[in-house]
């Protein structure tokens, strides 16, 4: 044997060597790549497991609520009973049933009282419009600065104060028999566009004043920092101050609508057959008072919805408000 033929014998033993090296590395490889499988499925089926006190106190909590509900529930229930009690037994129950809870009279008493409801909730959304751009636009005349605006700024405060102070009765009165005595050339005679405005003035007034209130209540550097960046000062209370000012304000607002929405039936006075008059003219050939409970009625059906939409809008705002989600 040559030289050579021995050398060639050793390279080719070598070569064996590291092929069966190199597959104990690949499965040596493949080992660790099991294992890391097996890490990262034991990583993803271990979840979050909570403490044997954890789960006890949200037990206690939701035995807490049922029990707080359970005593609501009992309380209204025995409240309610006495009450009927109380009511049903008086003496001048039966009277008072037939004249102011008369199923007859409801039915009679139903499709008038709905169809004068419905002069009613258009009065709401126009004389609401009205009050909400006559608000604003007193708010923002009493809020303008500089001496240039002082009697834009008197006018303002004069009006808010007479109509907030002027009683609602009497502002409709003088309105709808005050102003067509005048005679003036294109007065209304219409007793529904006549108690629309007095609506609207008085309304105004109570509207500018929770603006005005909303407008106040924004820092000074809001409108420090808008006047830096180079807006002037109509700009500032455009796009800065207004739009912190309408969203604050925004649950009173809607409690002043649903006042406004109730005081819609006082345009009776003048004559306009809406929800009230339509009750009053049945109670005054029938001599029963059903028609005016079937009239309240509808006013608490339409004023439930509003008033819960206030408290939602109201705690939704608190909520962002304590998570920093309004300025």
């Amino acid at each position: 044997m040559t030289v050579s033929e021995g050398l060639s014998k050793d390279d080719g033993t070598r070569d064996d060597r590291a092929g069966v090296g190199g597959g104990r590395v690949g499965i040596d490889g493949d080992r660790t790549g099991d294992g890391g499988g097996r890490a990262g499925e034991e990583t993803v089926t271990d979840g979050y497991v909570p403490s044997q006190r954890r789960i006890e106190r949200e037990r206690y909590k939701r035995s807490r609520t049922r029990r707080a509900t359970a005593v609501a529930a009992l309380s209204t229930l025995a409240s309610a009973t006495v009450l009927y009690l109380v009511v049903t037994n008086s003496p001048g129950w039966p009277t008072t049933k037939e004249t102011f809870f008369s199923a007859h009279y409801a039915r009679v008493a139903l499709p008038q009282v709905l169809e004068g409801l419905w002069l009613n909730l258009r009065l709401l959304v126009v004389c609401g419009a009205s009050v909400l751009v006559i608000g604003l636009l007193l708010a923002v005349a009493r809020t303008l600065r500089g001496p240039v605006f002082f009697p834009l700024r008197v006018l303002a405060a004069a009006y808010t104060d007479f109509f907030r102070g002027l009683p609602l009765i009497i502002c409709l009165l003088m309105v709808i028999f005050g102003l067509p005595a005048l005679r003036l050339q294109g007065t209304p005679n219409d007793p529904v566009v006549l108690g629309g405005i007095g609506l609207v003035l008085t309304y105004s007034a109570y509207v500018a004043e929770v603006f005005r209130a909303g407008i106040e209540s924004v820092h000074p550097s809001q409108r420090a920092a808008a006047r830096s960046l180079g807006l002037s000062n109509g700009q500032a209370l455009r796009y800065v101050v207004l739009p912190q000012a309408v969203r604050r304000v925004v649950p009173p607002l809607l409690n002043d609508l649903v006042s406004l929405q109730k005081d819609t039936g006082l345009v009776s006075i003048g004559g306009a057959v809406d929800a009230v008059y339509a009750a009053q003219i049945i109670v005054g050939k029938d001599w029963n008072f059903t028609p005016y409970v079937v009239a309240g009625l509808l006013f608490v059906a339409l004023t439930i919805p509003m008033t819960r939409f206030t408290d939602w809008v109201t705690a939704r705002m608190d909520r962002r408000r304590a998570q920093g989600g309004i300025v």
